[in-house]
């Protein structure tokens, strides 16, 4: 049972970057998924989160990347994406996709996630 994070990279402010979670040995269609990012000095926080697994969809977008990024999945390709638009430096941080079947209300809790990729580093800089 694995997740693998991809994606991550150097870009330019105002740049663009989608991140892949690509899980293996389990149906990630059957499961919540999260994407959380840990930027230098700071705790853990969930950045988007989707629950779809029982035909009810709940997302979250945390307010600072509201309207820039899009999470989405390919249950065909038992991926999920995190789409990064008009990145800015303070988006810069380690991104992890994780899994779980969290209660609706709290999706965003690390708690609820039990597997987890190993993250993926995301620079913004000019």
């Amino acid at each position: 049972v694995q997740l693998q994070a991809s994606g991550g990279g150097s870009v330019q402010p105002g740049g663009s970057l989608r991140l892949s979670c690509t899980a293996s040995g389990f149906t990630l269609g059957d499961y919540a998924v999260a994407w959380f990012r840990r930027a230098p000095g700071k705790e853990r926080e969930a950045v988007s989160c989707i629950d779809d697994s029982d035909g009810y969809s709940q997302y979250y977008y945390a307010e600072s990347v509201k309207g820039r990024f899009t999470l989405s999945r390919d249950n065909a390709k038992n991926t999920a994406f995190l789409q990064m638009r008009s990145l800015k430096p303070e988006d810069t941080a380690v991104y992890y996709c994780a899994a779980g079947r969290p209660i609706s209300s709290a999706i965003r809790s690390r708690a609820m996630y039990y597997y987890w990729g190993q993250g993926t580093l995301v620079t913004v800089s000019s």
